[in-house]
């Protein structure tokens, strides 16, 4: 079962979203509102760099936070799919055996769970860009904070609903 919504617009996972459909659901929205998240800490390490007060080793600081929010930004795009195709595999092991809805349980919950872990990672991202990072986007980094913050949220609800 695959699923893709990283080649969809907004809008259409958006339209998905809303319909009576099993997926995307909770789980691929917690993983897209963390995307979120990292975006903004990634556009506020872009803006943060390069600045003549900025030593090099700030600004190699700021580089390393922006590699780091990438790659997380891109696996949570990911997880928006995969939390979905782990929900599929789910609901067809309810028809199977008792091992293999256990197996798949476990796959639905390894998605919100590295959710999790990916929120904290870039929550723990932000300090720097809050002490050094471009002064005029404190209110960005609070954003993505919140945003960061609800994807981890909405994803532990997942984790227990998934065990």
């Amino acid at each position: 079962m695959s699923v893709n919504f990283k080649t969809q617009t907004l809008q259409q996972y958006l339209e998905q979203l809303s319909r009576k459909e099993p997926v995307p659901g909770g789980g691929s929205a917690a993983a897209l509102t963390a995307a979120l998240g990292a975006g903004l800490v990634s556009m506020v390490a872009n803006y943060s760099m390069g600045h003549k007060a900025n030593t090099k080793a700030i600004d190699r600081k700021f580089e390393k936070i922006l590699k780091q929010s990438q790659a997380i930004r891109q696996r949570l795009l990911e997880l928006t799919s995969l939390d979905s195709q782990a929900y599929l595999q789910l609901c067809a092991a309810r028809l199977q055996d008792k091992n293999a809805q256990k197996k798949a349980s476990q796959a639905a919950r390894a998605v919100p769970v590295e959710v999790c872990q990916l929120c904290y990672k870039a929550v723990d991202l932000t300090p720097f860009l809050v002490a050094k990072g471009n002064p005029y986007l404190l209110s960005d980094v609070q954003v993505a904070i919140e945003l960061l913050t609800a994807g981890f949220n909405a994803a532990s609800v997942m984790v227990r609903i998934n065990t």
